[in-house]
């Protein structure tokens, strides 16, 4: 087995907020204890509700932010301090495809000049060079010369993720850190994407963070899945092994309610209520207060990221005891 492109161990993440100009500062915890790696040549999903703490996550391994506990490793060696000069040259190798692609994208520069501006930006290449690099980018996402030559607002939501694409693999990356990016296209579109990213794995052999909150497309990107649940991750495995046998009730709730063929006519798991305050974290199991089979044990101890066999990490009391809840509702 050959050592990870990158590795993040026990990530800690804070914040500061304040109710009112005299509110006393309140800290909330966006990552607790992370630890995560990702393969050359292999997408890693993340996947969870709304302010589980995936995108601070992402912008945490690529150094965008600096955490308050933790440390990344890129091929072996600790990620320079953000804002340095090695840091700076390191994201020539390290990629991020953000969410809304009009937002990542100048509205007043051409789509070919945005494209070729990593290329400027890190001194590669002559000047002919970087025009026939910029070619070849938008050749291989999909884009035609001609569309190079639009500005944002003339293209279409999925040209622009192209072109955002496009850019992010100027420079040659190692890894992408791609942020719920299809989350803000039409469905139609969303497949094409997705096909995309794929496709540009297995040309280049890129290591792949995936964020969403959509199952159905990490289930078609992702070789290994992790589950987070505010600020933690509560499973992670095979992705076809999380699927098909969900070992944490909030994964089996989240599996039940996307859509699967071999599910047809199994009900759905509801949770009752919504995630807690990151700021007010419930003492115990994070989950208990939404689990329909939380035990005693799940109120007042919080479970550790254990291993189960099949190369499996779960945080569930009751699944390291060796039952499986929720198994016969997915």
């Amino acid at each position: 087995m050959t050592a990870p492109l990158l590795e993040a161990d026990a990530l800690v993440r804070l914040y500061s907020t304040r109710r009112g100009l005299f509110g006393r500062p309140t800290t909330v915890q966006a990552v607790d204890g992370v630890s995560l790696a990702i393969e050359k040549g292999r997408t890693l999903g993340l996947v969870g509700e709304s302010g589980s703490g995936k995108s601070t996550t992402g912008r945490l391994v690529l150094g965008l932010e600096r955490p308050d506990g933790g440390r990344v490793r890129y091929r072996g060696v600790d990620l320079p301090a953000p804002g340095s000069r090695d840091w700076r040259r390191l994201r020539a190798r390290m990629q991020m495809v953000f969410q809304d692609p009009l937002g990542a994208l100048d509205r007043r520069l051409p789509i070919a000049l945005q494209v070729r501006e990593p290329l400027d930006v890190h001194g590669v290449g002559s000047a002919s060079e970087r025009a026939a690099r910029t070619a070849e980018l938008l050749a291989a996402v999909g884009l035609g010369v001609h569309q190079g030559q639009r500005y944002p607002h003339e293209l279409s939501g999925g040209q622009r993720q192209r072109a955002v694409i496009a850019r992010a693999l100027a420079t040659g990356p190692d890894l992408l850190v791609c942020d719920e990016p299809v989350s803000a296209l039409d469905v139609s579109i969303q497949a094409q994407v997705v096909n995309l990213l794929v496709d540009l794995q297995a040309q280049f052999g890129l290591g792949m963070l995936f964020i969403s909150h959509d199952l159905k497309v990490v289930r078609q990107v992702s070789h290994r899945v992790a589950v987070m649940y505010l600020g933690r991750i509560v499973e992670e495995g095979e992705a076809d092994a999380v699927f098909a046998a969900p070992a944490h009730p909030y994964t089996a709730a989240l599996v039940s309610a996307s859509p699967h063929p071999a599910r047809r006519g199994r009900p759905r798991i509801i949770l009752a209520g919504d995630p807690p305050n990151p700021a007010a974290r419930p003492a115990g199991c994070a989950f208990h207060p939404r689990c329909p089979v939380a035990a005693s044990v799940c109120r007042v101890e919080s479970p550790a990221l254990l291993p189960l066999p099949g190369g499996r990490h779960v945080a569930c009391h009751l699944a390291q005891d060796g039952a499986q809840p929720l198994r016969a509702a997915v």
